[in-house]
């Protein structure tokens, strides 16, 4: 499979070696701010994986589907869109799959949140909340994966119904979700929910070590979507009967 790389910074540079070390796949092209646009590396990739920036990820989602080519959108900061990108695929009949995030670990985690969130709902009294920890040079706040997080508790745990992400100079609601977000350092990338009540507390984090995971999961993302028409989420792919 011939695949094209959009955005040359950390995760661009861990997808390459990945790549390389496989051995299965090649890589035809590499765009990104300093090196300019490959329009012509892209037309000849089979597939085209994208970890530039949010201020530039529908602007390269339109260019490569008016190239006619499948997309692995990894870069955060652009999910109010995503009705409007469903419109875009399905009329240059292409195919898309993006994620929060895109460690097959993390992944694992989303589901082993929803399904603490649900049994915590029904027995015990457990109240439940949780925060991130993220490198110094992550631009969104809360990330991308910690949105997926919040989501998955608000949809299996009906106490809570919004959530809560700043500061809090008052005593928080019982039906608020508190998450919060930590910058600073070089983790790339821990996130913590706790399930807590007055008999015990349930803890579940998930770590990365490195960006290994993450692109890792982004050639599985790239490996799928080839040949498929539509948009598609990558958590999907961790479904029962998908795995």
């Amino acid at each position: 499979m011939k695949i094209a790389l959009i955005g040359y910074g950390n995760m661009g540079q861990e997808i390459e070696e990945v790549i390389k070390s496989g051995g299965k796949h090649e890589i035809t092209s590499i765009s990104s701010e300093s090196k300019g646009w490959d329009e012509e590396g892209i037309k000849n990739a089979d597939v085209v994986i994208d970890f530039s920036s949010p201020e530039v990820a529908l602007e390269n989602i339109q260019k490569v589907l008016g190239l006619g080519k499948n997309m692995v959108v990894g870069t955060s900061g652009w999910y109010d869109s995503v009705s409007e990108v469903e419109g875009w695929v399905n009329e240059a009949g292409t195919g898309l799959i993006y994620g929060q995030n895109f460690a097959i670990g993390t992944n694992i985690f989303f589901k082993l949140v929803a399904l603490a969130s649900k049994l915590t709902s029904k027995y015990g009294d457990y109240d439940v909340y949780g925060y991130e920890v993220h490198h110094s040079g992550k631009k969104d706040s809360p990330s991308g994966t910690a949105h997926k997080i919040t989501q998955e508790i608000l949809k299996n745990f009906p106490a809570k119904i919004r959530v809560e992400t700043g500061r809090l100079d008052r005593k928080i609601e019982r039906d608020e979700l508190h998450f919060a977000s930590i910058r600073g350092g070089r983790n790339p990338g821990m996130h913590e929910v706790t399930f807590d009540s007055a008999a015990d507390s349930i803890i579940l984090a998930d770590q990365n070590h490195s960006r290994r995971g993450y692109a890792e999961g982004a050639v599985m993302a790239a490996e799928f979507i080839v040949g498929k028409k539509g948009v598609f989420a990558f958590d999907s792919l961790f479904e029962e009967g998908n795995t």
